[in-house]
Order: structure tokens, then C-alpha cells, then sequence
């Protein structure tokens, strides 16, 4: 027979099963898992802006007396005494908490004072804690004044063998000064830091008008003001709104300034002067909790990517301050235009989501705005006072009932000695002698010889008087709302002075202010502007000469290949490949490759069928009309903005139909008011401009009738100039025909035979 194993006892460990559901059993402990993470570990307490995290580590480093005064201490010391008497976590989680208190381009306001290598601002991590040292920083000691005032309970450690403050009392502004950011379950928190002056001013007003509206409050608490400087380019509305409600986001962009020629200094480092009217931007401030070498690899990236052309490189010179100097690819590159490539492309401007949600002084969850919070945080330090009253009230008294027991024994002094010297137990005779309590008697037989002097009377008087001031004082302030009021406005105008914006640490670093219009642009917008000959052969080989060679200059081609077509143009103009099936492509000037050599087939950059002709190549000009017309006959006219194609597919302008090809894309020049139009049968037509629709896609209209073959070619003139067109032979001979009335007919016309002189094949040239 099976037998079971029974625990020392004695009880079957099968008992102790419980028979539940499983959903419901997990959703319980889930859930105390979930609280626990909100309250425990995630989200920082409204009054002293701390997680437990970093609560402990800095009342472990207060229990080792690393005051701002004394000397360093190992921070494996502190993190050993973190994990193993406060906060049963891992030394990394311990470690990384403390060296985040350290860092002053991650607090604003840090709270412990490293020494050795904390981490930088280039995103390398701190030292092992066994190679650093740390003590706690003034602003820290700030934070926890009082702690031995009564001012705060004490709750037992995780095993019950310590004592830990719930909070810390003292009276600097720890949430909103230097933020908090944390993921719990369910919900986050992220709180910029803030400027202390700014956090006091809003505080003093609420204190004097607790019906303060909140546009007045954003006037003196202007927003938030990050370690690492920068700028806030939005707009008051849109900040205010996020502090209201305790949600919203901003930008946030590193600063940037222009070195000129003549501005820019000799320096150590060995950078040379600018000259010939160069400029360069420099980096000096980079958003918060963006790493420095990461930027400056985004930034080479991108130079390396040609997404920056109009930036030739980047070099990092920064030493304790950042310098990262941007070298534009010439002087004539708009420095507003490199800046907002450079916010688009990299984390030079981030979004700092806001949320103010945070556990109140009863340890719930909220998301509170601006107003509310500083309530509730005034709430918490009128509390602390008053506890910080009551328990100084309690010294008091204790004081005073020894006090007043010394001047009984001093005005009673021989009796006194007597009753030491004869009786057996002098405590209970003096007692009933004298009236005495059990700690009056037990002090004065406590007493040292040497303060039985006359002075030592006068300074218990003294004393007493003090005292009693002290405590009549005390009780009118716990009596008084309006006098506690008063005592923490005075006790904030003192924190003020101690950060106020003329010290270095209370200077603001962040400017908020709200941005110009974004300049809109393009890559296209950062090619540099250099003329360049378009060469494109007859089997699609294509390349770009640099500067405007002659057109009629002989090009070499692969054997067997022969001219197509040669244009000038600009690196930043667009190219119109117009298709013999309709189909247009575009491709940038800039990206032409090379006239060294024979250049590239076009069709490894766009997807151009093999068997497909190049009937034009136009240069893009914003609002340029174009004539279209296919061998049927049918044509119209489309603006060039409306050909441009975003892919390497192109874009269907002209549809035709069986075997129909398009046979003609002429640019229509700026006066020109007639179209000539000359079929295969030699038959020429001329008619009015208007006539002509204006069409993004489609077939077109009959522009001239054929009873055999179709459209030879077509063109637009000047009527009053006349029709030109070019003659045979060597150069470039033109031949004008200026009387062209009897050819003038309705669109859709069968013509008549051209001039003489016309050309044989029937082409204007």
C-alpha cells in the first residue's frame, strides 16, 4: 500500500491543496502582482518625487554618514547595504538606480556626488561599483531634512530587523524638480524635471490664491527644464494644455549655432579658422536622454546614406561641453535648411511624451495636473510641519520638566546634598519632598558636581523663558492654518535663494520658445545646384557631363550605339523620359552617373520594358505645359507637374490603344498661341491653342483627320512670328514661313501641303 510523506509537522501536504479555478486563482495574484509593481517599484510618491528604489539608497547612504562634508565611500558598500537591509533586489538594478542619482546630465538636480566614472553623456555606462565612490549631494541633504523631527512614520524592512522612512519630508520639490519616468502594469508615468525657482513661484502663488487659474500658473512655471538644456519649440497653448490635464507631449531639439568666418576663434584643439565666407553649424546642447554618439552616428549615417548631400561631414570635438561641428558641403547651403534636415532625420528632435501620474499620500495611482499637484504637495509639507510642530512640542515639554526640576534641586541645594548623603534612597524621599516627577529626581541625581554653579542656575532660567516662548509660539502655529501657511511661504523663499536663476545651479537651461514655421523640404531641396549635359544614346544608355558642353559636340558611345538625345539641365531639375507607349518616367539629374565612361543603362533605375523607345526627355518646370500626341492623330496638353512619377514604374499619361504609339512630347513655350500639326501623308494643319485640352491623363482629342498612315509631328509657335523648322545639312539652319493663314483651320482638319521648302520627313526638327 502507497504511503505519504508527511512534513515535520506531521500534516499531509495534499491538505493544504486548494480546489479553485484556475482563471481566478490567476487574476489574484496577478492582481497582487500588478499593485505591487504600481506601488512599490514603478510609480514615485507625489511628496518626495522618490520610488522605493532610490528612497533606500539614499537613506542607506545617510545611515553611513556620507553627508556632503565627509568623505567617500565605496559604492559597493552602499549597494551591498541597499540589497541586503532594505531592498531584497539585484546589485545591477541597485547599482544602476544610484549611478542615474549621480549623473547631472540625467537629474537635473542630482542627489548623489560621484566619484569616478559615472557613465557620460556619450552613452557609456558607469564603472563596476567596486572601482567608484559616492557620498550624498546637498540638494539630497535638502530633501531629507527632518527625517529626526518626527516629521515622517517608520515601516519595518522586508524581514522586520530595520526601520525605513515611508517618505522623505524635506522641502525640495524632488517630483517636479527632477522628474520620474517608470512603467508599472497597466500604466506609466513620465515627468520632465523642472526649474526649482519656477516650482516655488507657482507653489507661493497657489498658497496666496487657492482659486488660481491655470494660464496664471503657466506664467511662472513656464514648463520643463531638462538636464541637458536644449529648446522646446512649441507653442504656450500647447504646453499649458498638457500641464492642465497631466497628458500631452512636446518636442524637444538640441541647440545649434552658426561659426562664421570671422567669428570663428583659434582654439587649442587645433581647429583652424574658417575662410572664404565658410560657415559651419555647431551642436552645443543635445536633447534629453539622447546619447552623443549615437547622434553623431545618425548623422554620419545619413551623410553615408546621401539623405544629407548638402552635408560633407561631422566631427565630434566636444571635451566636458558638447561641440559638434557640422560642415556643410559649400557656403552657399541654407543653414535653416540644414537644421530642419537634421531635426527630420535624426534624434536632434525628439517628443517627450508627458504624464503626470503619480501615487498621492494615500498610496493611489493619479494622473493629476499642474494645480492639483501643488496642492497636494503644500498639503503634504502643512502636514509635515505640523508633525515637525507636534513632535518639538513634545521635547519641549520634556525639557521643561527637567528644567524645572533643576531649578527646584538649585534653590533647594543643601537640602538636596543632605538627603544624598543620609538617606539610604534619597529618590523617593526628594519625591515626596519636593514634589518631584521620577525623571526630575532621576536627573537631578544624575547630576555632575561641577553644575552645581550660580551660573548654571541663570542659564536654566534662561532657558526655561526660551522654552516656554517657543512653545506658545508652536501652539499659536498648530492653531493657525493661516500661520502655517505663512511659515512654509517663508521656508520656500529661502529654498528659492538657494537655486534661484542667478546660481549656477538654478540657472534655467532650457529655452522655451515657439518655433518658426518648419521650411518645407525635400531631398531634392538639398542637392547642390551645378549645371549638367544630359547624354542619353540610342539603345538607353545614360550619363551627365558635368557643366554645359556644347550640344553639338561629338559623345562617344558603345559601338553600335549612336546619339538619342542631348540636353542641358541643373543637378536639381527632374528629368521627363517620356515613353513611345505613353508611360513617363522620372529621374533626377543628381543621380546621373558619370560621362567617363559610357554611362549606365537606364533601365537598372527604372523599370523601362526593353522594348520600349525614348520619344523625349524634358527638363520639369513648374507649371510647363507639354504636347502630346500619338501616330493616330489624337493628342492634348499636360503640365509636367502632372507627368512627374514618384516610382521607378512611371505613370500612364497617354493611353493608346492596339498598336498606336506616341510620337510627340514638345515642350509648349511660354507666348505660343497655334499648333502645327503634319501628318505622314504630307498634309499640314494649323490651328488655335485654345483649341487644345488641357488634360492630366487620357487619349486627347483629333487633332488632325487621315484617310491613310497618321501624325508625322506636331509643334506650337507664334502665329505673328510664324512656323520655323529646321533644314537639312550641317548647323543649324532654320527656315521661317511667316504667312501661315491659308493652313489655319479648325482643329481636326485634313491640311493641305506644307511650304515649300518643308522637309522631307515631314519633322519641324
Amino acid at each position: 500500500m502507497a504511503t505519504t510523506d508527511l512534513d515535520d509537522s506531521g500534516v499531509d501536504p495534499f491538505d493544504a491543496i486548494v480546489d479553485a479555478p484556475f482563471d481566478s486563482a490567476l487574476s489574484e495574484r496577478y492582481l497582487v502582482y500588478a499593485l505591487s509593481t504600481i506601488t512599490a517599484r514603478s510609480l514615485p510618491d507625489l511628496r518626495d518625487g522618490l520610488k522605493p528604489v532610490h528612497r533606500r539608497l539614499l537613506w542607506t547612504m545617510r545611515q553611513l554618514k556620507l553627508d556632503p562634508s565627509s568623505g567617500f565611500k565605496k559604492s559597493a558598500r552602499v549597494v551591498g547595504e541597499v540589497i541586503g537591509k532594505y531592498h531584497p533586489h539585484g546589485d545591477t538594478a541597485a547599482y544602476d538606480a544610484m549611478v542615474r542619482l549621480a549623473q547631472d546630465f540625467a537629474l537635473r538636480y542630482p542627489l548623489v556626488e560621484g566619484q569616478g566614472n559615472f557613465g557620460n553623456i556619450d552613452g557609456d555606462n558607469a564603472a563596476a561599483y567596486r572601482y567608484t565612490e559616492a557620498r550624498l549631494t546637498k540638494t539630497a541633504m535638502r530633501l531629507m531634512e527632518g527625517l529626526d523631527a518626527g516629521t515622517v512614520d517608520f515601516i519595518p524592512t522586508y524581514n522586520n530587523e530595520e526601520e525605513e522612512p515611508e517618505i522623505m519630508p524635506g522641502l525640495f520639490p524632488n517630483l517636479l524638480a527632477n522628474g520620474a519616468s517608470g512603467i508599472a502594469v497597466g500604466m506609466a508615468t513620465n515627468i520632465p524635471s523642472h526649474n526649482v525657482a519656477e516650482i516655488v513661484d507657482a507653489t507661493l502663488e497657489v498658497i496666496d490664491n487657492p482659486h488660481v487659474e491655470h494660464p496664471r500658473l503657466m506664467e511662472l512655471f513656464k514648463g520643463p527644464d531638462f538636464a541637458t538644456g536644449g529648446v522646446v519649440p512649441e507653442s504656450a497653448d500647447t504646453i499649458s494644455h498638457a500641464y492642465e490635464t497631466g497628458r500631452g507631449s512636446f518636442r524637444v531639439r538640441g541647440r545649434f549655432h552658426a561659426e562664421e568666418a570671422e567669428k570663428a576663434e583659434d582654439r587649442e584643439a587645433g581647429i583652424e579658422r574658417l575662410g572664404g565666407g565658410q560657415w559651419q553649424l555647431v551642436i552645443s546642447e543635445i536633447p534629453y536622454q539622447v546619447a552623443k554618439g549615437k547622434l553623431i552616428e545618425q548623422i554620419a549615417q545619413a551623410i553615408a546614406d546621401k539623405k544629407l548631400p548638402i552635408l560633407e561631414d561631422v566631427r565630434d570635438e566636444s571635451d566636458e561641453s558638447i561641440r559638434i561641428v557640422l560642415v556643410p558641403r559649400s557656403r552657399n547651403v541654407d543653414p535653416e535648411l540644414l537644421k530642419e534636415s537634421i531635426y527630420k532625420l535624426t534624434d536632434m528632435e525628439t517628443r517627450f511624451g508627458l504624464n503626470l501620474n503619480v501615487l498621492n499620500a494615500s498610496r493611489t495611482p493619479m494622473v493629476m495636473g499642474l494645480k492639483e499637484l501643488l496642492e497636494n504637495w503644500i498639503a503634504s509639507q502643512i502636514d509635515i510641519l505640523q508633525r515637525r510642530s507636534r513632535h518639538r512640542l513634545e521635547q519641549i515639554a520634556k525639557r521643561l520638566e527637567l528644567v524645572e526640576g533643576y531649578i527646584i534641586a538649585f534653590l533647594n541645594l543643601d537640602r538636596v546634598i543632605e538627603i544624598i548623603r543620609t538617606e539610604d534612597e534619597p529618590k523617593p524621599v526628594m519625591m515626596e519632598e519636593f514634589k518631584l516627577t521620577d525623571r526630575q529626581a532621576e536627573a537631578i541625581l544624575n547630576m555632575r558636581l561641577r553644575s552645581l554653579r550660580k551660573l548654571e542656575e541663570m542659564q536654566l532660567r534662561n532657558e526655561k523663558d526660551e522654552l516656554l516662548k517657543e512653545q506658545d509660539e508652536l501652539e499659536k502655529l498648530l492653531g493657525s492654518p493661516a500661520r502655517q501657511r505663512t511659515r512654509l511661504k517663508r521656508d520656500l523663499n529661502t529654498l528659492r535663494k538657494e537655486y534661484g536663476p542667478e546660481t549656477d545651479l538654478g540657472r534655467r537651461r532650457t529655452t522655451i520658445e515657439e518655433a518658426a514655421p518648419a521650411v518645407e523640404f525635400s531631398m531634392d531641396a538639398m542637392i547642390e545646384k551645378e549645371p549638367v549635359t544630359v547624354i542619353l544614346s540610342q539603345k538607353g544608355w545614360v550619363r551627365g557631363a558635368k557643366g554645359h558642353l556644347p550640344l553639338d559636340q561629338e559623345f562617344k558611345y558603345k559601338e553600335g550605339d549612336g546619339p538619342a538625345f542631348v540636353l542641358h539641365a541643373q543637378t536639381t531639375d527632374k528629368l521627363l523620359l517620356v515613353g513611345a507607349d505613353g508611360r513617363v518616367f522620372t529621374l533626377g539629374a543628381d543621380k546621373l552617373p558619370g560621362a567617363r565612361g559610357f554611362g549606365e543603362p537606364v533601365r537598372n533605375t527604372l523599370d523601362i520594358e526593353a522594348s520600349t523607345q525614348i520619344a523625349a526627355v524634358i527638363v520639369h518646370r513648374e507649371g510647363q505645359e507639354v504636347l502630346l500626341a500619338a501616330d493616330t492623330g489624337k493628342g492634348f496638353a499636360a503640365t509636367t507637374d502632372a507627368m512627374l512619377a514618384e516610382t521607378r514604374k512611371g505613370r500612364q499619361v497617354v493611353n493608346l490603344k492596339g498598336d498606336a504609339k506616341l510620337v510627340v512630347a514638345r515642350t509648349i513655350e511660354q507666348g505660343h498661341d497655334h499648333v502645327a500639326v503634319v501628318g505622314d501623308n504630307r498634309k499640314l494643319v494649323v490651328f488655335n491653342l485654345e483649341e487644345l485640352p488641357r488634360l492630366a491623363k487620357g487619349q486627347g482629342v483629333k487633332l488632325q483627320s487621315y484617310r491613310d498612315g497618321g501624325l508625322s509631328d506636331a509643334t506650337t509657335f507664334k502665329l505673328e512670328e510664324g512656323l520655323s523648322w529646321t533644314m537639312g545639312g550641317k548647323g543649324d539652319r532654320t527656315r521661317t514661313e511667316g504667312d501661315m493663314w491659308q493652313w489655319k483651320v479648325a482643329r481636326g482638319g485634313a491640311g493641305r501641303l506644307p511650304p515649300q521648302g518643308f522637309p522631307r520627313d515631314n519633322r519641324f526638327g
